[in-house]
């Protein structure tokens, strides 16, 4: 696409679209023509070129300021999540509950929309860690507060009443008086007040009557309500700990990519660890992670980074304004809080020494590899008739293009078009040329096509005697392919271990053709 549209000089959001009208990506702007002008220039790096190759119409939407524009573009990301995004995909989720807001409350899962929001009226509770929550939801919580679960209140008692779990408020005056009294006990222990010491003693006590009856599954229930009240308890302690809550931030930029990692600190303590990664296309920053991870995530007074993010000032001043107390972004030069930083740039160091690319470990895991596939040579085939067709390879080491290692082969055993034969003639060719020089051999070979293209590839490997990892990229739905499996891999598109795949294969498509054009225009020549 070439920049031939009318853009604006204010303030405000751009979405580009693809061809389908897809938004597949958003950012921002303090002048949207500046801004937008910059991602049609030539020295681009991969990832941005490949953004603008799938651009067909962008769309504009104009803010006063660049505060508006900043809140403006988090929201629609939420809402769209375009692929070319940041989008926190690992972050931790938690869970809120609310108390609904009825004659005769009941205690539900809060559920939000995309861009944040609680749906339902009534009270929210949390965050809540996950795995606590729910299962103190629609368990013993419920069950000892006398909380119905019915959506429409019954004229008669239904078998909850029964099975003593509901007072039935529905058909019993003196139970209607009651009901006000267990709802205020539960949102006691949803606040973390003094109320919860006092509903795990009587837990402890009715798991003890329990074991003494010999009812141990019942005695089993409470003790895992237990358990996970006592998780609640910790986040209660945590979440209402004042002036000593901070968030350490390290980032590592290579090649096209960041690494993020991050310490919750609770009174010196490290409480909690994540590891994200994210490509850096477009506006796609350390600022905008922050504000991204702020908005599902409890923000702190203090946040201290390994270096100062964009936008410093006014991202200070939106956390703040989102939290309701001051929040000061740091970057320490010594003492403890520069100890901590260090520790965790030494631990992204440590993630970058055991697989180089981020994505490389991710494609190790997800293809079950034996080693991280530091090497990857992936094979095509250009066809143009049946007196045009050429093979090519591309090389891959460290998940970025090692051009010196590109090969281009002419076919020599193939005189019909036969993609699987000539995949499986460069295949041989190639291998028996590294076995014959005692070079070093690829972690993972990648063929672009299908099941066809991978089995010619798997014979001409075993008529070499030899055994290495290999896959097929089949270009329709990213589909991969692995010997004697039926079922292919879908990597999601957002995951970096796809992109090295789609890069290489990408990379091997383009020097075929240029190879194949060269040798017609010879041919007419």
């Amino acid at each position: 696409m070439t920049l031939d549209i009318t853009v604006p000089t204010d303030p405000g959001i751009y979405l580009m679209k693809d061809a389908d009208g897809t938004i597949i990506y958003i950012g921002k702007a303090k002048n949207l023509r500046n801004r937008v002008k910059t991602y049609f220039n030539k020295n681009q790096n991969y990832k941005t070129q490949k953004l603008v190759e799938n651009i067909s119409d962008i769309e504009f939407v104009l803010t006063d300021n660049e505060s508006e524009a900043f809140l403006l573009e988090s929201n629609m990301i939420k809402k769209y999540r375009p692929r070319f995004n940041i989008e926190l995909k690992d972050q931790q989720r938690y869970t809120y509950l609310r108390v609904s807001d009825e004659r005769y409350p009941r205690l539900l899962v809060s559920r939000r929309t995309r861009d944040g929001k609680f749906l339902g009226k009534g009270k929210t509770f949390g965050p809540f860690t996950q795995g606590s929550s729910k299962l103190l939801t629609i368990g013993t919580l419920r069950k000892a507060f006398q909380i119905r679960v019915c959506k429409t209140l019954p004229k008669k008692v239904c078998l909850e009443y029964h099975l003593g779990n509901c007072e039935g408020p529905c058909e019993f005056k003196d139970a209607q008086e009651r009901y006000p009294k267990h709802v205020l006990a539960l949102e006691q222990v949803l606040k973390g007040r003094d109320k919860t010491k006092t509903f795990a003693k009587k837990l402890k006590v009715e798991m003890q009557q329990a074991a003494k009856l010999q009812q141990f599954e019942r005695a089993k229930d409470i003790r895992d309500t237990l358990i996970r009240l006592a998780s609640l308890q910790t986040r209660q302690k945590m979440e209402y700990v004042k002036n000593s809550d901070e968030e350490y931030f390290g980032i590592s930029i290579r090649e096209q990519s960041a690494t993020v990692m991050n310490f919750r600190m609770i009174n010196g303590v490290i409480r909690d660890s994540n590891k994200f990664f994210f490509d850096l296309v477009g506006d796609n920053s350390f600022s905008n992670f922050l504000y991204q991870y702020y908005s599902t995530h409890k923000i702190p007074r203090f946040v201290l980074v390994s270096q100062p993010p964009k936008d410093l000032r006014l991202l200070e001043s939106l956390l703040s304004e989102q939290s309701g107390f001051t929040v000061q972004i740091l970057t320490p030069v010594r003492g403890k809080k520069r100890d901590i930083i260090n520790l965790i740039l030494r631990n992204i160091e440590l993630i970058h020494s055991k697989g180089g690319s981020p994505g490389l470990v991710e494609l190790k895991e997800v293809l079950n590899l034996p080693v991280i596939p530091n090497i990857i040579e992936c094979f095509d085939i250009s066809n143009h008739g049946d007196d045009f067709a050429v093979g090519s390879m591309s090389r891959f080491v460290g998940g970025i293009p090692d051009k010196s290692g590109y090969r281009r082969f002419r076919i020599k055993t193939v005189h019909k078009r036969d993609d699987f034969a000539m995949i499986g003639e460069i295949v041989k060719r190639r291998y028996y040329r590294l076995l014959e020089e005692n070079s070093e051999l690829p972690d993972l070979i990648v063929i672009d096509g299908g099941k066809g293209q991978l089995s010619a590839t798997v014979k001409s490997l075993e008529a070499l005697g030899l055994s290495l990892p290999c896959i097929s990229l089949a270009k329709e739905n990213e589909e991969i392919y692995r010997p004697k499996k039926k079922t292919p891999i879908i990597i999601p598109k957002y995951r970096s271990s796809l992109k090295i795949l789609q890069h290489a294969r990408d990379e091997t498509h383009r020097f075929g053709v240029a190879y194949n054009r060269t040798i017609r225009k010879n041919q007419i020549k």
